[in-house]
């Protein structure tokens, strides 16, 4: 199989199995809600998970895979399978150490972590209390997840993505589990939960063991931490988790600007940056961690040529699927958040207030998505530090057009300051890394993603046309708003398929050859 067949294969995969976990998280809020509600006690377990929650986002995935896969694709490449697996077991070794350190000390020092994260409990002496509890109970849950994502790197560079992927989605059948069957036993059923939490991150760090174990792994305990593929990963993880604190600062200051507007700011901007999410996480995020290992190959073995292919496949069949997304999200807006969220206090005043963040939220997905591939590109040259310089550089971006756009704009000005700071770190990032290998096949990418935004335009503007009507003004109504909205998404779909087909898209031709050569393959 070649390698543009084995990305689209492993991004195929992962974006599979990615849905089924994103599902799983809404039925997750959905039953939390039911059980919960929105109270004091919700708020408890909200705050307690916010810091080890935190932690796994800034160091447990996303900075562990970019900094892992790179360092043991080389050495597997290099040093052989031998050293490989020992690199493995140095950094199981080095994990349960300094991660379940950093756990000790948070269950050590809960009560002064919960008085910065949440000051105003302090009022509550009983509130604060349970708010420690929770927070000593789920911290190892870090250990945890960190385990799981060395798991998921080793399986990645051996070409392993449905187990890894599918593996968060344990996390959240845990909790559901959890809180259906043991809420009731409890005297405090919060602290359920929070065990659920707990039980979750194992539950998805074993899910993968017997995968890991298949595969020649083994877990064992590994001192040489002087191991120069250890120092190099610690190198990386560095300016990786810097780059990722840069994201979560743009969510705070958005928050924070957001809190001066009028009432509903802040939930427009949360249930319409969960809605972009959706397609982001999806496929984004999917294509950027089934790329990354194939990248890395080609980088150790000087493969540059290789390389510069497989970037620009990844990027412009990315843009292909996510593009028209983009515009379906745009165009179907408010049909979408009515048929979602319209009902019972959620009217049709925070409908069009949802809808309008989520316009503009929207503008800059392609841009979010994009830059998942050109950074695993830098991460596969083994280069984590071009990314961070960028990402300061759209934060900083983000900051100025917020402050400048909130006061014409409102909640819908945060959303496009993103947007653009997204624009902007993905275009300094496509132009860093042309400057680096000298060529990306630039030419051939923005040909790719002219013909699909004007297919995706023409597609959208169908769709709006096909769903005019006073029906999303009312509330409820659900059945028949998904018919509506159902039967225009697949109107959309037919649409922008026979525009690319009439466009001669490559990215639609090489889906379709993939489609029908299985096809003969079942019937022979």
């Amino acid at each position: 199989m070649d390698t543009r067949r084995r990305i689209a294969k492993a991004a195929g995969v992962m974006s599979f199995a990615t849905f089924i976990s994103r599902v799983l998280g809404f039925a997750r809020d959905m039953i939390f809600a039911v059980y919960f509600g929105a109270t004091g006690l919700s708020d408890t377990f909200f705050a307690a998970f916010k810091i080890p929650n935190l932690l796994r986002e800034l160091f447990a995935e996303g900075s562990m895979s970019s900094a892992f896969i790179p360092v043991l694709t080389e050495y597997r490449q290099k040093q052989g399978e031998a050293e490989a697996e020992r690199l493995v077991k140095i950094t199981f070794s080095f994990i349960v150490i300094v991660v379940g350190l950093i756990c000790l000390i948070g269950i050590i020092f809960s009560p002064a972590i919960v008085t910065i994260i949440a000051p105003g409990f302090l009022r509550s002496p009983e509130k604060f209390s349970l708010t420690i509890r929770l927070t000593r109970i789920m911290f190892p849950f870090l250990l945890f997840i960190s385990l799981a994502a060395l798991v998921m790197g080793s399986l990645n560079t051996k070409k392993v993505f449905f187990i890894p992927a599918i593996a968060p989605a344990m996390l959240n059948i845990t909790l559901i589990v959890s809180i259906v069957f043991f809420e009731s036993t409890a005297r405090q059923p919060i602290i359920v939960a929070a065990i659920g939490v707990l039980a979750g991150g194992f539950v998805q760090f074993a899910f993968q063991l017997p995968s890991f174990f298949k595969n020649n792994y083994r877990l064992g305990f590994d001192t040489g931490f002087r191991h120069p593929g250890l120092k190099r990963m610690s190198l990386l993880l560095i300016p990786a988790t810097l780059g990722l604190a840069v994201n979560q600062i743009n969510i705070v200051v958005s928050n924070i600007l957001a809190s001066y507007l009028l009432p509903g700011s802040i939930t427009y901007l949360y249930y319409s940056m969960r809605l972009i999410q959706f397609p982001i996480g999806i496929f984004g995020v999917a294509m950027g961690m089934a790329v990354l290992p194939a990248l890395s190959e080609h980088a150790v073995r000087g493969e540059m040529d290789k390389l510069r292919e497989d970037f620009s496949f990844a990027l412009r069949l990315l843009f292909f699927i996510t593009v028209p997304c983009m515009a379906g999200l745009i165009a179907l807006r408010e049909p979408i958040v009515s048929t979602l969220f319209q009902r019972g206090a959620f009217d049709f005043h925070a409908t069009i207030g949802t809808a309008d963040a989520l316009l503009f939220y929207s503008l800059g997905i392609w841009a979010v998505v994009g830059v998942r591939v050109v950074t695993a590109t830098f991460y596969s040259l083994q280069d984590t530090r071009t990314p961070v310089k960028v990402a300061v550089t759209a934060m900083t971006t983000n900051i100025v057009m917020s402050v400048t756009l909130m006061g014409p704009l409102r909640h819908s000005g945060l959303a496009l300051a993103n947007a653009i700071a997204s624009m902007v770190n993905f275009l300094l990032l496509f132009y860093c890394l042309r400057k680096r290998l000298g060529r990306i096949d630039a030419r051939r990418i923005i040909r790719s993603f002219f013909k699909i935004c004007s297919a995706a335009i023409l597609m959208g503007v169908s769709g709006w046309l096909a769903l005019r009507g006073g029906i999303w003004e009312l509330s409820g109504r659900l059945i028949e708003k998904a018919l509506y909205l159902s039967g225009a998404v697949a109107l959309c779909l037919i649409i922008y398929l026979g525009i690319c087909f009439l466009l001669r898209s490559d990215e639609f031709y090489y889906i379709y050859d993939i489609i029908r050569k299985r096809r003969r393959g079942e019937q022979q």
